[in-house]
Formats: C-alpha cells, sequence, structure tokens
C-alpha cells in the first residue's frame, strides 16, 4: 500500500499538482555586500516559457518601469532596467515602505518596546490629534498598523495646509468616526507610527530601521519621507518577506504570530488588508481612494497566496510563498497616478503566469484564470472562475485527503483539513493549491 501511495504522488508531480523539487530547494540568500555577485538563474533552468517572458517585459518596459526584478527562491531570474536606470539607480518605494514599517513594529514589539494594543497617547503623548484625551486614548498602534483609527481622511485642501492626507499636525487629525470601526487608507496616522516606535526605542526611525533591518540584510537606501533605494534593496527586503522574517538562519522578527497577523486580513471592512501589507486571495477588498467594497480578490489572475508592498505610480513588492517569486517594479505610474493598488497588477500577473505556466513553476489551471479565495483558509474556500460540484484535495505526499461538494452559497468545506499545503482538483483537472490553517 504504502509502494502505492509513492508511485501516485510521483504521478501528481508529473501531472504539475504537486510543487516541483526544485521549488521545494532551499532559499538562497545573497552576500551583504552590494559588490558581490548575486547568484543568477536562467529562465530557462526553471522551464519558463521564453517566449512570454519577452511579452511580459516588453509589457513592462511600455509601461513606464524603470526597473524590473524577478527572484526565485532567492537567485535573480529576471532583472531589467530601462529609459537610463542603472543597478545603481535609487528610486521611491512610496507606499511600498508601508510594509517595511509593520516590519519593524513587530520588532519593536518583539523586544518589548511596545505592544501593539498600547495606546498610542502612551508614547507621542496626550494632544497629538485634536480629539478630547479619552477619545485620542482609544487609538492604539493595531489601528495605525490596519487603518481603523477612525481619523478624518476626507479633509479638504486649503492654502495653509495644501496636502492634509499627509499633515501631522494636531489639527489636521480630527475625529470622524470611533477607532476600530471604518478602514480608510490614511496617510497621517501611519506616518506617525513611527514616531511611536521612535520614541518607544530612544532611536530615530533611520536608526531604528538600520540597525535592525539594514545592516542584517545588506539593504541599502534610506528614510525621506518614503524608503529610497536601488531595485535590489527593494528585492532584498521582498526576500526577507518570503522567508517570514529569517536572513540567512539568522530571525529578525521572530514573532511569527505577529508576521501571521501582518500578512492576513487585519479588520473585517478591508479583507485585502493586513498590517500595511496588501493580500490577495481574499473575497473581496476596497480601494484607497474611497469606501466602496468589490467582490471578489484583489488580483485575480495572480497566485491566491500572494501578498505585496505596494506604493503610488505602481512600486510593487510581491510575494508568492507557494512559486517562492518575490516581483519587484520600480518606475512611473503604468496607467494613472493611483494609490498603491491598480490595474496593472492584474495585467502584469495575467503575463506573468503564462510565463510561468503550464509548462514551468506554475500549476496549469492557475495560469487559466481559476481563483482560490480566501487562501489561507481556515473553514471554507470558494473558486472564482469556474465551477465544480466537488473539489478534490491532495496533501504534499500525494495522498487524497477530503472530497468536499460544492454547498448552496458556492463553498467547500475545509474544516477538518489539518495544516498546510493542498493540490487540489475538480473534474479531472488541477484548480491550483490551497494553504489551510
Amino acid at each position: 500500500m504504502a509502494l502505492l501511495r509513492r508511485c501516485f504522488a510521483v504521478l501528481l508531480l508529473l501531472a504539475g499538482l504537486v510543487p516541483a523539487a526544485r521549488a521545494q530547494a532551499p532559499l538562497y540568500f545573497p552576500p551583504r555586500s552590494f559588490a558581490q555577485p548575486w547568484d543568477t538563474i536562467a529562465p530557462a533552468q526553471l522551464g519558463w516559457n521564453q517566449v512570454a517572458l519577452d511579452s511580459a517585459l516588453a509589457y513592462v518596459e511600455r509601461t513606464n518601469a524603470r526597473s524590473f526584478i524577478v527572484l526565485h527562491r532567492g537567485r535573480i531570474a529576471v532583472e531589467r532596467y530601462f529609459d537610463g536606470h542603472t543597478r545603481d539607480s535609487v528610486w521611491m518605494w512610496a507606499s511600498a515602505s508601508k510594509t517595511l514599517t509593520a516590519f519593524l513594529v513587530g520588532i519593536a514589539q518583539q523586544e518589548g518596546l511596545l505592544s501593539i494594543d498600547d495606546t498610542t497617547s502612551r508614547f507621542l503623548g496626550t494632544g497629538w490629534t485634536s480629539l478630547p484625551p479619552a477619545q485620542e486614548r482609544l487609538i492604539t498602534i493595531r489601528h495605525q498598523l490596519t487603518m481603523t483609527t477612525g481619523l478624518n481622511d476626507t479633509l479638504a485642501p486649503t492654502p495653509q495646509v495644501p496636502d492634509p492626507d499627509n499633515c501631522l499636525a494636531p489639527a489636521c487629525l480630527q475625529y470622524l468616526a470611533p477607532a476600530g470601526t471604518r478602514w480608510a487608507y490614511h496617510n497621517a496616522p501611519y506616518k506617525l507610527v513611527q514616531n511611536v516606535v521612535a520614541a518607544a526605542s530612544g532611536q530615530s526611525w533611520q536608526q531604528f530601521t538600520q540597525t535592525r533591518v539594514k545592516t542584517a540584510i545588506g539593504m541599502g537606501g534610506g528614510w525621506f519621507d518614503t524608503y529610497i533605494s536601488r531595485t535590489r534593496d527593494m528585492a532584498r527586503f521582498g526576500l526577507l518577506l518570503l522567508a517570514r522574517g529569517t536572513w540567512n538562519g539568522t530571525p529578525l522578527l521572530t514573532d511569527t504570530a505577529y508576521f501571521g497577523q501582518m500578512t492576513r486580513p487585519s479588520q473585517t471592512f478591508n479583507r485585502a488588508y493586513g498590517y500595511l501589507t496588501w493580500l490577495n486571495g481574499q473575497s473581496s477588498y476596497m480601494h484607497p481612494a474611497g469606501q466602496l467594497v468589490f467582490p471578489g480578490p484583489l488580483a485575480p489572475d495572480a497566485p491566491a497566496d500572494l501578498y505585496a508592498a505596494l506604493g503610488k505610480d505602481d512600486q510593487k513588492i510581491y510575494v508568492v510563498p507557494s512559486l517562492g517569486l518575490v516581483v519587484v517594479r520600480q518606475g512611473e505610474a503604468a496607467a494613472g497616478r493611483l494609490l498603491g493598488p491598480s490595474s496593472f497588477d492584474n495585467e502584469l500577473w495575467i503575463r506573468l503566469m503564462r510565463v510561468l505556466g503550464p509548462t514551468g513553476t506554475a500549476d496549469a489551471a492557475t495560469a487559466n484564470s481559476v481563483a482560490l479565495y480566501p487562501n489561507p483558509a481556515t473553514a471554507t474556500v470558494r473558486l472564482s472562475g469556474l465551477t465544480a460540484p466537488a473539489l478534490a484535495f491532495y496533501d504534499a505526499t500525494g495522498r487524497l485527503a477530503r472530497t468536499a461538494s460544492r454547498t448552496a452559497d458556492g463553498t467547500y468545506d475545509v474544516r477538518g483539513l489539518a495544516p498546510g499545503l493542498y493540490a487540489m482538483r475538480a473534474g479531472g483537472r488541477g484548480v491550483g493549491r490551497l494553504v489551510v490553517e
């Protein structure tokens, strides 16, 4: 019987249902010195579709990119620069630096400098907003990380305050709703969390970043309102995220619970938002510019387990744990000057999935626009792009772990499945991979 199971696992591997062994190779970490070479891997070695890759790179170039990097398990598979940009050029991260901030807050908490459930007033003092002290004390660091402070993000510009969204003065921080009852993409409360960490640590925000992350991973650049660096520095941080806070065997963020919370829905209003981090594969999402809730995942053609640091004008750090990928893009806006998420996200991933599958590392069905959400899942999962009466779940050994029928509300029950990664089949075809927590 054991021999039959092993043979079945091999058949699944050949069919593309179980990730190839190369996708499970240990992560590679480049030397800390920027001058030392960073290992590369040729797309052909990964089985990627070169014609599709050339097409994707042409799309990246014509949509105003300055640089573009794809890491496969830490090694550089693709690196391109455009419009005079070079490996040594620096560029802003814009709001993609929010995720770096969230990571550093996690380190501050693990060091006992703060708790994210602390009131912000503990570190910034009374009067950091225009709210009465009792209301002000209800705002916590967690609210700052989740964009749920309740402070007014709709103030109109004036000659005195042309950019109220980034104004840190108490007069600009006005009451709109109770803390924790509303999600709104509001820069000022986010920026003040950096002041919280500086006050808690007794170091400047620049110093805290240097001593906790930059030196450890060899990341250059620095804070100038937003973070500014070379593209490879951005890729280093993406690799640190892929490694869940550990760099070449050295854990920087040892609080695994915090990292998990950072990369899962952090509140019920915008399920596509963790701690200052955007999440794919969720049942709905909100855009930064409004209060509308849209059904379905943020980028339906991207892998469901993708999470990302996203910034204005399409600054991107995408992380895809199931495929071992980090994708970085810097440059001008691809189309329109949008904050964070934009149509570029899905358009790019339509093209990248053609590169990766069906003969590359991505599952063929994922490349054919079948999205699973939420992913990771704890109770139920939905399919977008396919209606199937039943799903079969196979564990990493190729064993059939569960068959689940489609319920009246269109979901499939995963309760009772052991936590882990599962390959899924419907009607004899693969429909991607699901993480069960």
